[in-house]
């Protein structure tokens, strides 16, 4: 027990420590890039802008399906819970980048899909991730950034 209280240093340094640290610097990097995107509505680059959309928001643009989702099924791909989902996706339908509508599979449900606001969103997202991976590229070298790649997608599978 001595040498947790006298030497802390691993608690920023660990693997799960970075990859937070990584993905966050991630995130914030992607949103800057939407935030200055022209194809994005004005009112949506300015929400960006001053930080009022956060990198949560992007769990509603990272997981949600072409076709639509159900709330439960969005909450589930994106690992966090229905009523933190629910918030989300309630923002975002403010924002005019989703909208609910009857799942016609089951009377109860409601089912999220993007607006074509939405998928210019999404469309900025795509374009936005792809530049932070070549910038990734670029800080790390491209065969660092190929070795990340490979050890997450196995890490995470």
């Amino acid at each position: 027990m001595t040498d947790v209280l006298q030497n802390d240093a691993w608690r920023q340094a660990h693997l799960g420590y970075l990859m937070g640290r990584a993905l966050q610097r991630f995130d914030a990097r992607v949103l800057v890039l939407m935030a200055h995107n022209v194809e994005v509505p004005l009112a949506l680059s300015n929400l960006a802008a001053r930080g009022q959309v956060s990198a949560a928001h992007i769990h509603v643009t990272r997981h949600l399906a072409l076709q639509g989702s159900r709330l439960t099924d969005l909450a589930a791909s994106a690992g966090i819970t229905k009523q933190a989902m629910g918030k989300l996706v309630d923002q975002c339908e403010a924002w005019n980048l989703v909208t609910r509508t009857p799942d016609p599979r089951d009377a109860r449900a409601r089912r999220v899909a993007f607006t074509a606001t939405g998928l210019i969103w999404l469309k900025a997202f795509q374009d936005a991730v792809a530049q932070t991976e070549a910038e990734l590229k670029q800080a790390v070298g491209s065969q660092v950034a190929t070795v990340i790649a490979i050890g997450l997608e196995a890490y995470a599978a």
